[in-house]
Order: C-alpha cells, then sequence, then structure tokens
C-alpha cells in the first residue's frame, strides 16, 4: 500500500472511495475521490480497492454528475435561445446583443478537483479563475485575491468532514475538520462585499456546517443533513448563477436539482443572477 492508492475502509463497509494522500505513523491521510471529504484511518483498515469494488462508483456516481451537467448545459443553451436579439428584431438596423455570464473565483483545498472543475468551467463557457488553496489559508488568500479577480461569484470549497469522537456535537463549530476555515473566509468576502445580489458565495465541502456558512455571509452552502456531497456540486451551483439574469432571482430549487447531494447536501437563500446582455456586439468581441 502506497501514497496515490485508490483504498476503502474496512469499518466502515467501502462506502467511500479513497485516495492515500500521505502516511503519518500507523495512520493515512486520506482524500475522497468522487466526495469532498477528508478522513484518516489506520493503515490496518484499508484495503486497496479492487476492480469490483470500483465498479459501483464508476456506475453511480459519474453518470449521475454527467447527467446533472447535461441538464446544466441545457439550461444554459436554453438562457441563450430566450435572450431577445435586437438585431433580428430590426432587420439589421440594431447590431446583435453581447453576453456576460457572472465571473467565478473558485478556491479549492483539492487540486484534482480544481483542475476538473475548471475544464468543466470551460466547457459550460463560464469565466473563471481557479486557485489551489489549503483550507486554513482561504481567508488570507481571498484578500489578495478578490480585489484582483473582482468576481462576481466565489467558490470556497474544498474537504471538510464532522470529527469522529464530535458527532453528538454536530452543532459547535469545532466539531468540524475545516468548516471553521470556511466561516472565516465567507467572512472576508463579506467584508469585501456585503451585499449578497453583488457577490455570491458558495461555501463548504462535505458534512460542513450549513447554518454557520449561512450566518457568516453564504449565499449557498452545505450541507445542510451533514451528509456528503460530491466533488462538482458547488461548481453546478456557481455556473447556474453565472447564466441567471440580473434582473431575476435564482430558483434555488431548480439549481440544487443540478447537484448529485440535492437538499440533504446543499441549500440557499435567494440570490439574484450574474448574466448580463448588452449592445452593440463589437466585430472584435470574442
Amino acid at each position: 500500500m502506497k501514497q496515490g492508492d485508490l483504498v476503502i475502509r474496512k469499518s466502515y463497509g467501502g462506502d467511500v472511495l479513497f485516495k492515500i494522500q500521505e502516511f503519518r505513523s500507523t495512520h493515512a491521510i486520506l482524500r475522497g475521490v468522487d466526495y469532498r471529504l477528508l478522513a484518516d484511518s489506520p493503515v490496518a483498515d484499508l484495503e486497496v480497492a479492487s476492480g469490483q469494488e470500483l465498479i459501483p462508483y464508476y456506475l453511480s456516481n459519474h453518470p449521475e454528475m454527467n447527467k446533472a451537467m447535461q441538464r446544466l448545459k441545457s439550461q444554459i443553451a436554453e438562457v441563450n435561445r430566450e435572450v431577445p436579439n435586437p438585431g433580428a428584431i430590426s432587420q439589421g438596423s440594431v447590431p446583435s446583443y453581447f453576453e456576460l455570464p457572472g465571473k467565478v473565483l473558485h478556491l479549492d483545498g483539492d487540486p484534482m478537483y480544481l483542475r476538473k472543475s475548471l475544464s468543466l468551467y470551460g466547457e459550460l463557457k463560464v469565466p473563471a479563475e481557479g486557485y489551489y488553496v489549503p483550507e486554513a489559508g482561504m481567508a488570507e488568500a481571498l484578500y489578495r485575491l478578490l480585489p484582483q479577480t473582482n468576481p462576481d461569484i466565489v467558490v470556497i470549497t474544498g474537504h471538510d468532514g464532522i470529527l469522529k469522537h464530535r458527532r453528538n456535537d454536530v452543532g459547535n463549530l469545532s466539531s468540524y475538520k475545516n468548516s471553521h476555515n470556511f466561516v472565516n473566509a465567507v467572512k472576508v468576502a463579506r467584508q469585501y462585499e456585503k451585499n449578497r445580489d453583488t457577490l455570491t458565495v458558495v461555501a463548504g465541502a462535505c458534512q460542513s456546517h450549513f447554518e454557520a456558512l449561512l450566518q457568516a455571509g453564504a449565499n449557498f452552502a452545505s450541507s445542510p443533513a451533514r451528509v456528503l456531497i460530491h466533488a462538482l456540486d458547488p461548481l453546478c451551483i456557481a455556473a447556474k448563477v453565472a447564466y441567471t439574469s440580473v434582473k431575476e432571482t435564482v430558483n434555488i430549487r431548480d439549481v440544487i436539482s443540478l447537484t448529485s447531494s440535492g437538499l440533504e447536501g446543499l441549500g440557499g437563500i435567494e440570490s439574484r443572477g450574474s448574466h448580463r446582455i448588452g449592445l452593440p456586439k463589437s466585430p472584435y468581441y470574442a
């Protein structure tokens, strides 16, 4: 067994697929493959995942997220079809419009998830800048990055989880591995921009303290039922906000339905979209 191996925890019945991040004496630090979960485990409790054990994950999680991506792409395409083309209405006397979807600043505590997210933002044509930042450094990073990037949407995510010995005290922020770091980062974002309609904040990971994140100023957060969320769930919300008109409120049920974990995994408050149209469309506009 070595760093980078895909493993399951025998005592948990192999419920989640992990990658070994590092070894610490008789324990291993684990990162979820599909879920934003950071865990540690005795090496003796780990078993290298076999091909048979990998099948459920690739049959259930990946196709499910692929379907969510297709729904998201369809909704974005529908937005583009619904926007009236002033050029067509006036038979060419007025130049056609251009679009400005909301810009995303994505901070991720996992470099693998960050690369996947940035690739999908590109496919969805959502302007995005992404940075790998360990959860403990996210608040400090935002002090520098927010003025530099001037985003419409901030995603603050990575790994989290309820500490094993604190499962009976889920109301306490100290019972979580990284929720306090996410809360601190959200507070920095709100110091930068207090208006929740001007800057949309999406925060949290697996089992994060949902109520604390919303109280700190997040528009959308995980996890109301303290469940695991898919690695790409925060991206789904950010992309939907980016393509919802500034004249409209994001439909909470609609945006959460795009995620893998649903209302148990993510929730939020009424928030305006960030998509704008403009005139004229310059021949030099890409």
